[in-house]
Order: C-alpha cells, then sequence, then structure tokens
C-alpha cells in the first residue's frame, strides 16, 4: 500500500495496489438516502418543523465520528444553512478538499421517488398521490380490482411501520395467504407477504399488478416487502423491490444513454428510474453490498454515471427510530470511503448527496422535509462553497455539462 499526496492537500490517504489500473473519466453519484442535514423553510408544512438528521444524531449521541466526511467539508454545510445548527462531532474543515453545499427541493413531497426524480432533472408539481393516514387508506374500488386479479384478500389498509404491521398481521396472513397493504406519510402501496406464504415471484407479480392498477391516481411507488421467520421472529428480507411511477419527461440517465454514456445504476436506483436509462445494474440489498458494486463498475472502461443509492440509513434505522444505529451507519460508510477516495483519478467526480431526511430522532416513523447536503469531489481539486441550491436537479444540469449534453430545462450546474 501506497499513498497519493494532492497539491495544497494535507491529508494523505492510502491507495490499494488495485487503484492504479482504474479506468478514466467516471462520475459516482451516491445518494446517501435520508441523510438529511436540517429543516427547509417549508418544513412546517410537512409536520417537521425541528427535524435535523445529521444534527440531532450527533447531538443525540454524543458526537459522530466522520473524518473523512469531515475533511471532505460536510460540517462546513451548516453555516451555509437558516438555522445554522452545527453537527456535533463534524466541525467545518479548514481547507475542504470537495465543494460543498446544500441542496433544497422544490417538488411537493419528501418521498424516495420524488427526491431521485428531482435528482435526475425533474420537478413533480403537483405531487404524487397520498393515500390517508387512517383505516381504510386503499379505495374500495382499487382492492376490489387487485383482490379479483391476485385471488387472495388484503389485509391491513392502512398506514403504518412495515416492522409493526408485520408483527401484528404475520400471524393472520401466514393462516388465510392474504396480502398485507399498507401506505405511509409517502405516495406508496407496499404489500408484504411471508416467503413460505407467496413465494417471492408471486409477491413481484402482485405488485406489478398493484403498479398498474395505481397508474391512474400517480402513486409514486409500489414496494413488495418479503418477510420470513415464525411468530415473536419475523424478519424482513432483502428482497423488496420498488414498482415505480414512469417519469413523464427524460431523466439525465437517459439523456446520457442516449448520448453514448452507460450508467451503471447500484441497490434499488434500477426500481426507482423505472429501469429508463440503465445500462447495467446490480440490484444490491444493502449499503456494504453496493459500496463493493460500486468499485466493480470503477473497473469498467471508458467513461460513465455510477450511480448509487445506500439504503441502510434509511430502512434499517431512520423509519425505525435507531440513532446510534444510524450513526454506525454513517461511520461504516466513512470508513469506506477512507479506502475508496484514493482509487479516483484525476479526471473523476464524486457527488454526494440524500433524497430526503429520515430524523431518527424525530417524531413518527416518516420521512422529514430538510435539506441535503451536497458534496463534489474531484482529487488535486480545491474544494469550493456551492451555497444552497434551489432544486435537487443541480445535479443533472451538472451531469449535463459533465458531457457537453444540451441544457436541461431546470437547474444551474456547479462543475
Amino acid at each position: 500500500m501506497h499513498f497519493q499526496h494532492f497539491e495544497g492537500n494535507p491529508f494523505h490517504f492510502p491507495i490499494s495496489p488495485q487503484a492504479d489500473t482504474f479506468p478514466l473519466m467516471k462520475v459516482i453519484l451516491i445518494v446517501l438516502d435520508s441523510v438529511g442535514i436540517g429543516e427547509t423553510p417549508d418544513a412546517e408544512a410537512y409536520g417537521d418543523a425541528g427535524s435535523a438528521t445529521l444534527q440531532n444524531i450527533g447531538k443525540t449521541i454524543g458526537g459522530l465520528e466522520l473524518p473523512t466526511l469531515q475533511k471532505l467539508g460536510l460540517g462546513n454545510i451548516p453555516p451555509l444553512l437558516p438555522n445554522g445548527l452545527s453537527i456535533k462531532g463534524c466541525a467545518p474543515a479548514t481547507k475542504p478538499l470537495a465543494s460543498y453545499g446544500a441542496m433544497q427541493e422544490v417538488s411537493q413531497g419528501k418521498d424516495t421517488i420524488t427526491g431521485h426524480w428531482e435528482i435526475c432533472g425533474l420537478e413533480i408539481n403537483p405531487g404524487f398521490h397520498n393515500f390517508p393516514m387512517e383505516f381504510p387508506s386503499f379505495p374500495p374500488e382499487l382492492l376490489k380490482e387487485f383482490e379479483q386479479e391476485t385471488g387472495r384478500p388484503i389485509i391491513g389498509n392502512k398506514a403504518a411501520s412495515g416492522i409493526a404491521i408485520i408483527d401484528e398481521l404475520a400471524e393472520e396472513q401466514m393462516k388465510t395467504g392474504a396480502w398485507i397493504a399498507y401506505t405511509s406519510a409517502d405516495s406508496v402501496v407496499q404489500l408484504a407477504a411471508h416467503n413460505d406464504v407467496i413465494p417471492l415471484e408471486e409477491l413481484y407479480k402482485g405488485c406489478k399488478i398493484a403498479r398498474r392498477l395505481c397508474n391512474p391516481l400517480k402513486v409514486g411507488r409500489v414496494i413488495a416487502r418479503p418477510f420470513t421467520g415464525k411468530a415473536g421472529a419475523f424478519e424482513r428480507t432483502e428482497g423488496r423491490r420498488d414498482y415505480a411511477y414512469t417519469p413523464e419527461e427524460l431523466l439525465i440517465t437517459e439523456r446520457l444513454v442516449e448520448a453514448g454514456i452507460p450508467v451503471y445504476a447500484v441497490g434499488k436506483i434500477e426500481d426507482i428510474v423505472a429501469h429508463r436509462g440503465i445500462t447495467e445494474s446490480i440490484h444490491s440489498g444493502n449499503t456494504a453490498e453496493s459500496q463493493k458494486m460500486i468499485e466493480q463498475f470503477m473497473q469498467k472502461e471508458g467513461d460513465g454515471l455510477i450511480f448509487a443509492n445506500f439504503i441502510d440509513f434509511d430502512m434499517l434505522y431512520g423509519h425505525r427510530r435507531d440513532p446510534a444505529g444510524y450513526a454506525a451507519a454513517l461511520k461504516q460508510t466513512d470508513d469506506w470511503l477512507t479506502g475508496f477516495l484514493p482509487m479516483l483519478a484525476d479526471d473523476d467526480i464524486l457527488l454526494l448527496t440524500a433524497d430526503h431526511g429520515n430524523d431518527p430522532t424525530f417524531k413518527g416513523t416518516d420521512h422529514t422535509r430538510e435539506y441535503v447536503p451536497l458534496l463534489s469531489y474531484q482529487p488535486g481539486r480545491c474544494g469550493e462553497r456551492l451555497g444552497i441550491r434551489q432544486g435537487f436537479y443541480d445535479i443533472a444540469q451538472s451531469l449535463a455539462t459533465r458531457w457537453n449534453l444540451a441544457p436541461l430545462p431546470r437547474g444551474n450546474s456547479f462543475l
């Protein structure tokens, strides 16, 4: 192992032996799922005033340990925001290695699809359809058509935490063979089923039927939620699949592929973009696996966008309101970044951001309407202040700039 030293860079990163063999010219866009950085001015309208995912986690656990993200400039972002809340344990860097800023969502909503699609260049106004939180959540005619087409009844039919509703209804589901159907504050229909009762392929088929039936309502996602286990020990598996509403405009992924630029999707990205504009995809089920897949795609020849979602923050710790687990997941990613940054060639660009917040110290179990961090790192280049960006689609415009595409309808490039 040897070390690389950049001009004006006081930090030294170890380089693995294979790093020198990586081809040039990749953009790695990583969505740190739900890693918000403070309430937006309109947070109160969403019931999220006071939310601040990173800051509240740091305060709750006595300080975050994120040395690499700190060197990149994560701690330099909060002073740009109206509330200015610092991240305990992650102070501003004197000479941040990455350009740093924050982005405010302009679309209506605080869900995964809305956030990712805005990153890809779209604006969702009006937003997706949301179902009532109280029982019954779903329209009778929708349930009737779904039950007729699948031959199975529905139980649940309300907003709920995924773990809680499985604990509540799993035994009934196993006895009756019914679908557990539930929603949340997001525009979503979630279908849960025990693998021994409804095989995985049948669950996926049911979700495709629900997707088609939900299209007239403009529902953002239908999600398959398989689980296993016995009473008192039910567990969700990594067989989750997301079935997204079809975008009504071209995404940046499609524009890139049309221009001959490969797009490599990691994690749930392929599902979120409705499989539009994807050259190759690896549907990893957890963050550690996604990190390995990014390294694998880095070895592809030539230009390309590697578009990844790190799901654990949101799925395992945000919704379950576990700040200690969330902090540990942040540290795991920080440790991975320590080894990954030296693998980047001079023309490579690493973009780190998020799609929404999910403050694990906040009330309820839903996403939170927050600013998201923006870090843009290119080896050997000094970090600059990017300010507060109005619209996640500044990322899409920046990707268009990077590959000399025609300007997109929205956004301002920071590259």
